[in-house]
């Protein structure tokens, strides 16, 4: 067994001393006494912070149980340029941690410190958590969001809904961002989500030009199985839509809340609907079809 006078690798070392206690004794070793005299308040200083009133808090000895408290990411987008949405979020009820301006070279502002909580989610649940705003970073991204009014819910045909586009600069600004967030945080893939994923009965942002496909072929996000989606979307259209109840159970199985009626209600409607504009954009009226139901089984 090693001598607990000899702990290799130790933030904090201890000077070595023969058996009795007593430091090495002659004239070779009197530098080095005199170099050990001015360097141990330097390490002792080293392996502790003070604390309230004059405490001293050694914070050499780290645990191995523990992770960060930030679990999620949610994305919205602010309906506002980049003025009124930088005055928004920085002087009234309301807040996110970052915000990506929708200038050539996106600009980022950090509103928040990561460690802090902002008041971006409101009354949100994901997998069963709520109040995300404790375990979440918030990003805004400067985008006017609907501009037709009331909603169709296509992105095609007559009568199709008009939403302001995401640019490509702002997608690339807004992946570097994230994987950092990502990297720093070990946030899973599932848990990068938009506000509408969260809150699916109150909002509709980032909406269905969020660039969700393009942002997980650039590592960030969760994404399906393309090729499994189309075989499970055939055999729905050779078999028949699945019961009510089975939307349901997968759309909680991937995240979502959503009520356990057995019944296309309006809460199901409206969280089948976030489903759809996050995974397929094209139509987002919250009815079930083919397609969308195999996404949704395809979904990991």
């Amino acid at each position: 067994m090693a001598s607990m006078n000899a702990l290799p690798n130790h933030p904090c070392p201890h000077f070595k001393t023969d058996e009795s206690g007593a430091s090495p004794a002659g004239p070779a070793s009197r530098p080095w006494r005199r170099l050990a005299a001015l360097a141990l308040p330097l390490l002792l200083a080293a392996c502790a912070t003070h604390g309230p009133q004059g405490l001293d808090i050694d914070q050499s000895v780290q645990a191995k149980s523990q992770n960060s408290r930030v679990s999620t990411i949610v994305l919205h987008y602010t309906s506002a340029n980049n003025e009124a949405s930088l005055r928004i979020l920085s002087e009234r009820n309301v807040s996110a941690h970052y915000l990506v301006t929708d200038e050539r070279k996106p600009h980022i502002y950090q509103l928040v410190d990561e460690s802090r909580r902002a008041w971006h989610a409101g009354v949100s649940e994901w997998y069963g958590r709520s109040d995300l705003n404790s375990t979440s970073i918030g990003i805004e991204i400067v985008n006017q969001g609907l501009i037709s009014n009331p909603r169709s819910g296509h992105l095609e045909g007559p009568g199709a809904d008009k939403w302001d586009d995401y640019s490509a600069q702002q997608t690339r600004t807004l992946a570097i961002l994230v994987k950092d967030i990502i990297a720093r945080h070990q946030i899973k893939p599932e848990n990068i989500v938009g506000h509408s994923d969260v809150a699916p009965q109150r909002k509709i942002d980032p909406g269905p030009l969020f660039p969700w496909h393009a942002l997980a072929d650039l590592g960030v996000g969760r994404w399906y199985d393309e090729t499994l989606a189309r075989q499970y979307a055939a055999e729905f259209l050779v078999n028949g839509l699945p019961p009510i109840s089975w939307v349901q159970a997968e759309l909680r199985r991937v995240g979502y809340t959503t009520p356990d009626s057995g019944i296309l209600d309006k809460a199901t409607m409206n969280t089948l609907g976030a489903f759809q504009m996050h995974y397929r954009p094209i139509r987002y009226d919250g009815r079930p079809d083919a397609e969308t139901l195999g996404i949704l089984k395809a979904l990991p």
